[in-house]
């Protein structure tokens, strides 16, 4: 397992997966350890994966100040990476809430940058936030079956509340039977990957990722017309964070930006359709938009 020390002493930890051009990778969670990506379905048969545990998750080290959870603290990590790598321009993919990460990073570094792939990001950084309505939408077009009709009021409980970006508000219990919304099949494979997020990820990290003080949008808007790579947002059919329209206007912050939706899928749309997802990034990664 290598490791690289960041900017302030921290010892951070990734993962290698797979031969060929390197492909650095961001989690999301808030703030899980990389392992939940796996070979993102496949993608490493063709590519060099580079899978960044986040500070304090994972085989990463614990920083002294744990204020540096703060996902703005967080860019000088990618950019240690990178510099780590000796790449003079790396390809990144990021998921989730990781996005946020790598619009910030873009926006810093936007020299740095080949081709982006944001998977099923969230978008707090540029002020595009996911609305109940719009989970709702996505969760309803499960509606008629089970488990998905309990899910869906669970789900319908715990927004009610104002914890869906958050983790918390609304009993654990609802997360529980909400679960199988963010996935695009409920199957014995999509259980344990959302078992695994108990021992995967920092709570007290993922609290403080999105602090007071961590995003400046207008700033990073401006940051990120001035990346000359091109952007893929891939959303997903079933998901509620993003749904595909506010995706495409994600994608349409960059110069270079592109979005296109994966049917059938949920929130980790590589254990859905393995085969149309690492086809569509690797198609991406080699061609371009």
């Amino acid at each position: 397992m290598p490791t690289f020390t960041t900017y302030d002493g921290t010892e951070l930890a990734y993962h290698l997966q797979g031969e060929g051009e390197p492909l650095v990778c961001v989690p999301g969670g808030a703030m899980r350890a990389s392992a939940y990506l796996g070979d993102l379905g496949g993608l490493a048969g063709g590519r060099r994966l580079i899978l960044l545990d986040l500070r304090g998750t994972g085989d990463s080290g614990i920083p002294e100040d744990e204020s540096t959870y703060r996902v703005d603290h967080q860019v000088g990590d990618v950019e240690a990476l990178r510099a780590h790598l000796g790449l003079e321009r790396m390809d990144l993919l990021a998921h989730s809430v990781g996005g946020n990460l790598a619009q910030l990073y873009a926006a810093a570094h936007p020299e740095r940058l080949r081709r982006t792939v944001l998977v099923t990001p969230t978008a707090w950084a540029v002020d595009l936030p996911v609305t109940p309505e719009q989970r709702l939408e996505a969760a309803r077009l499960r509606a008629g079956s089970e488990p998905y009709d309990t899910a869906i009021d669970a789900y319908e409980r715990i927004l009610a509340g104002g914890g869906a970006d958050a983790g918390a508000g609304g009993a654990e219990a609802d997360w529980d039977l909400a679960a199988p919304l963010f996935y695009g099949r409920w199957d014995a494979a999509a259980r344990a990957h959302c078992a695994a997020n108990a021992h995967q990820q920092n709570e007290k990290a993922a609290e403080a990722y999105a602090g007071l003080g961590a995003f400046d949008p207008p700033a990073t808007r401006a940051g990120l017309r001035r990346v000359s790579g091109e952007v893929l947002v891939l959303a997903a059919e079933l998901d509620g964070n993003p749904r595909p329209v506010l995706a495409a206007e994600l994608a349409g912050l960059f110069r270079r930006g592109a979005v296109d939706v994966q049917p059938g899928a949920g929130h980790f749309p590589w254990l859905d359709d393995p085969g149309w997802f690492s086809g569509r990034v690797e198609r991406f990664l080699s061609s371009g938009v």
